[in-house]
């Protein structure tokens, strides 16, 4: 009896121990796979319920294996736009193609390849707007998540702690760009790499100091309240005066885009007014260079200009 008994309850202890391993072989498998299918929906590859199914897979694929496609990927990543590198790419040769039958529909043939190499610079343009655009978002968020950071410091967080703490706290783009930060520190990366990578996706001089300052205090060891107070109070002062100056340039940029605007303005007014003025002009080689040169000059005016409203702060 008493050899039954202890059959008994051993058998039980032996199905509860198999049972618990079972149920932690199950939770690990299935949190494997739920990061596996985030990995690959965040490349595209597959779709989950709810999100946007990504189109051009193929053409996506052979974009990526390219150098440029590593590029235009992680120029994508910086501006925050629910794109993969085929997408931009179809859209692209979508504008250059639209744009191409438009100039030569509206002005002359000759017009169509330029119209069409102004598609590639209006999307590659709109990429650096974005990228700028969420560059400075982030920059006006500095002083809050230096903030965050002194007071979870001197609250005794880690400063993985308070980079997690303050990816929930904060708002897009910083909350989204340090929850990638939370999620590398979380499998294993450094700090260093995982705050270089944030400062190569969002490049910009506070950004760079505000890093350089966690890396040094995290090498060295030494207390980073007092340096992330200070910095608060330095980039606050840095935001109003980035404010100032581009209140202050705001003609100078307008005046860029108008001078270019201004010139096929008037193409359009020269063939409005005199119709088939526009195909004679570029039916010979001298009409075509001087309109040539005429695109150069409005190129060189408008990058000349936006240097002139450009100043580092």
């Amino acid at each position: 009896m008493n050899n039954l008994a202890l059959l008994t309850i051993g058998g039980t202890m032996l199905c509860c121990v198999l049972g618990v391993i079972g149920i932690h072989a199950y939770s690990s498998g299935a949190a494997q796979r739920a990061a596996l299918v985030e990995r690959l929906s965040q490349t595209g590859q597959i779709a989950l319920p709810g999100r946007r199914r990504r189109r051009f897979r193929s053409i996506d694929r052979r974009v990526r294996r390219t150098q440029l496609g590593k590029k235009l990927e992680l120029r994508i990543a910086s501006t925050g736009l629910d794109l993969t590198p085929g997408e931009f790419v179809v859209y692209m040769l979508v504008t250059v193609a639209a744009l191409w039958m438009i100039g030569q529909a509206m002005l002359a043939s000759f017009f169509g390849p330029l119209c069409g190499l102004l598609g590639i610079y209006v999307a590659m343009a709109f990429l650096n707007w974005q990228r700028q655009k969420r560059i400075e978002k982030f920059i006006n968020q500095l002083p809050e998540l230096s903030r965050i950071l002194a007071n979870a410091t001197q609250a005794g967080l880690a400063l993985r702690m308070a980079l997690s703490m303050a990816a929930d706290e904060l708002e897009a783009p910083a909350g989204d760009e340090l929850k990638k930060v939370a999620d590398q520190l979380a499998v294993g990366r450094s700090i260093d790499e995982a705050l270089g990578e944030l400062a190569k996706r969002l490049p910009s001089r506070e950004l760079v100091v505000l890093v350089t300052t966690l890396v040094l205090s995290n090498r060295a060891g030494g207390t980073v309240v007092g340096s992330l107070r200070n910095l608060t109070e330095t980039l606050e002062e840095r935001k109003e005066t980035r404010r100032e100056v581009r209140t202050q340039l705001s003609q100078v940029s307008m005046t860029a885009y108008s001078v270019p605007v201004i010139g096929v303005g008037s193409l359009l007014l020269i063939d409005n007014m005199q119709p088939g003025a526009l195909d004679k002009m570029t039916g010979s080689s001298i009409g075509q260079v001087a309109v040539v040169v005429a695109f150069a000059l409005y190129a060189v005016g408008f990058v000349i200009i936006r240097r002139f409203s450009k100043i580092d702060v």
